[in-house]
């Protein structure tokens, strides 16, 4: 199973509608059946809600809470930009998850878009890094059916 090589699983493609979600889901599902803690938000939720627990003086707690899942799935990374703050905040959250336990992300954007995305190219190189190191990455492909 995944979770116990603690790799990233990213279902990745720059077209929409293809199943990643579902697939993400899916995949979190059998990481449930297997008594693994599984955790599912949308990346641009999960980055607000660090950024007002930052603001709170409450996000190591925030940290905590989403590093303590063993399966964390993080849905439409880059659909919406976001600022320095935000950026540096995801960029915590991923280190912490980085070789302790699996996540599993979706996103349409090349990881080539992702500095601008994030706003700082050392910032989304970091997460990369972390994000890709020891992954399976799923490229989805779409076929059209007249």
């Amino acid at each position: 199973m995944f979770v116990s090589t603690t790799v990233c699983i990213t279902p990745f493609l720059v077209t929409p509608d293809v199943g990643k979600t579902n697939l993400a889901i899916a995949l979190g599902i059998l990481a449930i059946e297997h008594k693994y803690s599984t955790y599912f938000v949308n990346c641009h939720n999960l980055i607000q809600n660090l950024l007002k627990a930052s603001h709170e003086n409450r996000l190591e707690d925030r940290l905590k809470q989403y590093s303590k899942y063993k399966v964390l799935i993080i849905d439409e990374i880059c659909y919406l930009p976001t600022n320095i703050e935000g950026a540096n905040l995801f960029s915590q959250l991923i280190a912490r998850q980085y070789e302790k336990h699996s996540t599993i992300l979706t996103t349409n954007k090349n990881f080539g878009e992702w500095g601008d995305i994030f706003q700082d190219l050392t910032i989304s190189a970091a997460i990369l890094d972390r994000a890709l190191h020891h992954s399976l990455l799923l490229k989805l492909l779409a076929k059209v059916i007249d």
